[in-house]
């Protein structure tokens, strides 16, 4: 009986992932979010054009705290999503398929996406 010995490593925490890989898991996990805020969206769109007082009830409720800060996190998914998804086209492509390319356009991404929730913020509120 011939075993090989490898070492194992099962605690997550001390497992150091490398920028593209952490890139590529939020995109997917914006896109969840995405998905889960269009139902709670088109409630509110639907609540806001049934009658007027439906889109009183929804102006008064845009108006918590708590929920703008919902919306913004959702337009900050949406926009993370969109530079990460240009990024994954852009790489379908042929470009930017290297290592130290790769850890460059997730590091744009990043940046770009910083910045549109930064003026996503100032949208919302």
């Amino acid at each position: 009986m011939n075993k090989k010995q490898r070492p194992v490593n099962l605690e997550l925490a001390t497992i150091r992932f490398p920028i593209t890989a952490i890139a590529s898991i939020l995109h997917r996990v914006s896109g969840v979010i995405i998905f889960v805020a269009l139902a709670v969206l088109l409630w509110l769109l639907n609540l806001s054009l049934s009658s007027p007082e439906g889109f009183s009830h929804v102006a008064s409720l845009v108006d918590n705290f708590f929920v703008k800060f919902i919306l913004w996190a959702i337009l900050t998914a949406l926009g993370y999503h969109i530079c990460a998804g240009v990024r994954h086209l852009v790489m379908d492509l042929g470009y930017c398929e290297e290592k130290e390319s790769g850890k460059m356009s997730a590091k744009v991404s990043f940046i770009v996406a910083i910045v549109l929730a930064i003026l996503s913020w100032g949208l919302v509120w």
